[in-house]
Order: C-alpha cells, then structure tokens, then sequence
C-alpha cells in the first residue's frame, strides 16, 4: 500500500499546470493546496469543479 504525501501530489500538479498542461485532482483537500499553490505563484488559471472532481486548466496567454 503507498501512502501519498498531499502536499507533494499537490506540489506535482502545479509543476504540470506551471509547463501548460491541464491537471486534476478528485479531493478537495488537494484542489485546496492547489489554489493555494496557485495563488503565490499568480498563474491564471480555470477551474472547473464537476461531481467527479477538481479540474485546473491554465488560461492561454493573449
């Protein structure tokens, strides 16, 4: 059985949405880490929330 360190996995998503790439996290706990994440580092991105899940899905620059 492998346990998970959240702040990592949520670490790891940010370093895919960081390079352009659309991430997804089932928690809420991790899409919190997440937007926290997001927040200081001021990447604008989109976040869609579905009953499945968390989807975070960086907005193209103009």
């Amino acid at each position: 059985m492998y346990i998970l360190n959240s702040k990592k996995v949520a670490l790891e998503k940010v370093e895919i949405i960081k390079n352009g790439f659309s991430a997804y996290v089932e928690s809420a706990e991790l899409a919190g880490l997440i937007k926290k994440e997001l927040k200081k580092l001021q990447l604008d991105v989109y976040e869609d929330v579905t009953e499945l899940g968390f989807w975070f899905i960086p907005n193209r620059e103009k």
